[in-house]
């Protein structure tokens, strides 16, 4: 247990990963922010492709961005000072306080996990002596006991700083009260004895009939059920998103957007820009038959651009893009997504393990790229310079961002690379600034021949603003505050 005057704490797990747990701790760090206190989140360990650069250049997990959105505060690699990044079925990029120390495979890290403890609680207890409170996030269940002596995230983390827990259960994926009742008895009394309360999630209909099953749920584990809190639509790129992004369908708008669904896609919160026009669609493709003949077509950030690369071949996609971008349709690569565009990508040191040293890229864009040792981790601002080609409306705008890649690249242009109607820059949210998305909006519909307007407005400060408070004020009205103040937090000191 940690011993210095800190934050009181509260932690978040949940019954199954995708239970809805990175949310919650976002409401929360939304609604103590709203009631005067200084908050920040935490994660002890983040397994995800999609990442954030610091000011400083620290690598972390989008969804520790998201919590510390909702708190008001900027993101800090010490909110997640583990972040493990996929690089194949059986391995994973360490990152540590936001610097890659190197690849690991999961039976290697499982063995070394506890080697990061003192990391961990320094990061800890940095925050913890600068905010009020701490809302911790747990990762997958409590209950795996097959990885339970080396736990660093859930009930270990909790024991590690005290710190009492809402267990959170899904219940849009049916049997939500075995989901509870199997994960607290599968926890020994002491770690029982942290949980303060249960949370049924993603609750669609009537709460009354649920009544009679939370009362026998209570009675058979001995702890409060502390709310239900409804399935909410709520526009917030949290970690479960990706997924929902894949099942939206298919549906083609006045202007169409095409990203290319890569098997490793990372950092899919790039194009969010794009996906609150009413008349504008941002679809996830996988195939050729999904793809049709959309006004741009996004190749995404990857963690194997090689693989990747390699999947594109042989899916026919990456002969159907080079056939409609010399049609004219607009491409625009994002990082791996970019190096894929060039003319050849090499890996001599085996950077990205995927067991090829050089592949010819689609030869869209004149350049080459190498893997290096050295990670590139910087955000990034300015201007761009002049554009040529569909996109030239781009010329001295604003551009902000971060880059995260292995790979270095020959380019003419530091932010953005190409012409004609074949783009792409290593920037991470290069279409976020003000301006951006509807300047490319702009060029697709003189193209198309119709109007900027018919596409809707968009303001994505204060859109970004409401859902998070949309999200504190369903929290508030289906979770007891006073209860999680009173019980949890003020006896928590």
């Amino acid at each position: 247990m940690s011993n210095s005057k800190k934050a009181k704490n509260i932690m978040i797990q949940g019954t199954m990963s995708n239970a809805g747990k990175s949310l919650l701790a976002a409401g929360l760090c939304r609604i103590f922010k709203q009631d005067g206190y200084r908050v920040a989140p935490f994660k002890s360990q983040n397994m995800a492709l999609n990442s954030f650069i610091t000011k400083v250049g620290g690598e972390m997990g989008r969804a520790q961005v998201v919590q510390a959105e909702a708190a008001g505060i900027l993101p800090d690699t010490r909110m997640n000072p583990i972040l493990l990044k996929p690089t194949t079925d059986v391995g994973s990029q360490i990152i540590v306080n936001g610097k890659a120390i190197g690849n690991m495979n999961a039976m290697e890290y499982y063995r070394r996990k506890r080697e990061f403890i003192p990391e961990v609680m320094k990061a800890y207890e940095s925050l913890a002596s600068e905010y009020d409170i701490i809302v911790i996030e747990g990762a997958g269940s409590p209950a795996e006991i097959n990885l339970k002596d080396e736990d660093i995230v859930n009930m270990g983390m909790a024991e590690m700083v005290d710190a009492p827990v809402l267990l959170a259960g899904d219940i849009d994926r049916g049997g939500v009260f075995a989901q509870l009742y199997g994960t607290v008895k599968l926890l020994p009394e002491r770690e029982q004895a942290r949980i303060k309360g249960l949370v049924i999630n993603k609750f669609r209909g009537d709460k009354e009939i649920l009544r009679p099953g939370l009362k026998s749920l209570e009675e058979l584990c001995g702890i409060p059920v502390v709310g239900v809190v409804p399935y909410m639509h709520i526009d917030i790129d949290d970690e479960d998103s990706l997924s929902e992004r894949f099942n939206r369908g298919n549906v083609r708008k006045l202007i169409d957007i095409a990203v290319l669904r890569l098997p490793r896609i990372s950092n899919f919160t790039d194009f969010s820009a794009f996906e609150h026009y009413e008349n504008v669609s941002l679809r996830y493709v996988s195939s050729v038959k999904e793809l049709h003949e959309p006004d741009m077509i996004i190749i995404p950030g990857t963690k194997s651009t090689i693989a990747d690369l390699v999947w594109l071949r042989e899916s026919g996609l990456e002969a159907r893009v080079k056939q409609l971008a010399s049609s004219g349709t607009l491409v625009f690569g994002v990082c791996g997504g970019y190096q894929m565009l060039g003319s050849t990508v090499s890996d001599p040191d085996g950077v990205e393990a995927a067991g090829l040293t050089e592949i010819a890229g689609l030869g869209l864009i004149p350049m080459d790229t190498v893997f290096l040792g050295e990670k590139v981790q910087v955000q990034t601002a300015g201007e761009f310079g002049e554009v040529q080609g569909v996109l030239k409306g781009l010329g001295g705008m604003h551009y902000e961002g971060y880059e995260i890649h292995m790979g270095r690249s020959e380019a003419k242009m530091p932010a953005l690379a190409g012409g004609g109607n074949v783009y792409g820059s290593y920037v991470h949210g290069i279409f976020d600034a003000v301006g951006i998305a509807d300047t490319i909006l702009k060029a697709l519909c003189a193209r198309k021949n119709v109007s900027f307007s018919e596409l809707g407005t968009f303001d994505p400060i204060g859109y970004k603003e409401a859902q998070y408070n949309l999200l504190a004020d369903t929290l508030r009205n289906s979770l007891d505050m006073e209860y999680i103040y009173k019980r949890i937090l003020l006896e928590n000191c």
